[in-house]
């Protein structure tokens, strides 16, 4: 298979640029097979709608089922490892001084890739927080209890990942706002372009006068709009155009 071709003019704003700010959604961690939000209602699960197991009022309702359900996805994930597309992106942290990378997804292939300056905007499937206190834990005492409880104040514990009819973490928003805003360049990397606020970051990129650069498989809305459109998995692009970019500099 062919390489796949990075514009000559793209190269170049990237030799130069500083400040690179990168937005990830599902299918750069479908490429490592982890099954997409939808995609995980197989098997046993199949008879849920997703919107019956991750809202706050299913959780009220079966907060066991709605753990149980997150426990196999974790289980799941954890069967799946970093791609080519993730290692490329540690690597282009290691070449820009101010890197921010924003991720729609929640399974932490990111951080296992090697990345550091990680927002997570729809929250980390292996991390719990207390449903009364809505602050994050990070160890419990063993029990049987399914949730386990919060050990501060004895509430159930549940994901830490946003669930529909909940606002985005505002902290992690902010910062993502503000990196899309001041980047020179910004990638919008697997990602369909339609789930809000996250789908807002290329658009205000783009009226702030940002390079943006979106990477897919497939045309999304933002399609249209982009500076460069790379199509093809990220997996391919990526490395190819990291060593492109430094290896051939």
């Amino acid at each position: 298979m062919s390489e796949p071709s990075i514009p000559t003019e793209l190269i170049d704003r990237l030799r130069t640029a500083r400040r690179v700010a990168v937005l990830t959604g599902a299918g750069i961690s479908a490429e490592s097979g982890v099954p997409t939000f939808r995609e995980a209602q197989t098997g046993l699960w199949a008879r849920y709608n997703p919107e019956e197991l991750a809202t706050p009022d299913a959780f009220r309702r079966d907060p066991k089922l709605v753990w149980e359900w997150y426990a196999w996805r974790q289980k799941r994930v954890r069967q799946a490892e970093p791609n080519p597309g993730h290692q490329a992106l540690v690597e282009m942290e290691q070449r820009i001084a101010e890197f921010t990378l924003i991720t729609q997804n929640v399974d932490g292939l990111h951080r296992r890739a090697g990345s550091h300056n990680i927002l997570e905007l729809h929250g980390n499937l292996f991390r719990a927080k207390c449903f009364n206190e809505d602050r994050p834990v990070e160890s419990w005492p063993d029990s049987d209890e399914v949730p386990p409880r919060c050990p501060r104040c004895g509430g159930l514990l549940r994901p830490d990942v946003v669930w529909f009819g909940e606002m985005l973490p505002a902290g992690a928003l902010r910062a993502a706002e503000h990196a899309a805003l001041t980047a020179e360049v910004f990638f919008s990397i697997g990602t369909s372009a339609l789930v809000y606020p996250a789908a807002d970051l290329p658009f205000a990129a783009l009226a702030a006068g940002v390079t943006v650069v979106e990477i897919n498989p497939q045309p999304t809305p933002l399609s249209p709009h982009v500076t460069f459109c790379l199509n093809g998995a990220a997996g391919s692009v990526l490395p190819a155009l990291v060593a492109q970019v430094w290896e051939a500099a």
